[in-house]
């Protein structure tokens, strides 16, 4: 891959996970589920849901946006490798504070999560 074509291939991805911002702070099901494949499968410790089931909880729930909150939304880290690509987010919703690792691949000319891990963040103590 060639540096013009691996900008252009960043840049996809950093508008694709900006719509993942978006859907997740208004709670847009209909979007986020265009992002995600079908056979994708979020994984926490201890805890595994599909793309539906994750849906469900998000369309259900009240949105970062109805309840005012700021839309802080951070991506930290892109490692691309041709097809595919591991993005690492800060997603501050409600009190917590989640890293998100998204798998990506890109099939049939589209980037899609194919894969998402998180978890909440640690407080640190302040002493």
């Amino acid at each position: 891959m060639d540096h013009v074509e691996m900008k252009r291939e960043l840049s996809e991805i950093r508008a694709m996970v900006q719509c993942y911002f978006t859907g997740l702070h208004e709670g847009d099901s209909e979007t986020l589920r265009n992002l995600f494949h079908p056979d994708c499968w979020l994984k926490a410790p201890g805890l595994r849901r599909t793309r539906d089931e994750w849906l469900k909880l998000v369309s259900d729930r009240t949105s970062p946006a109805e309840k005012g909150d700021e839309f802080a939304y951070q991506i930290l880290a892109i490692d691309l490798l041709g097809q595919q690509a591991m993005v690492k987010v800060l997603c501050p919703l409600f009190e917590h504070n989640y890293i998100d690792f998204l798998g990506l691949l890109k099939e049939q000319g589209q980037w899609r999560i194919v894969n998402k891990m998180y978890a909440n963040l640690p407080h640190t103590v302040q002493e």
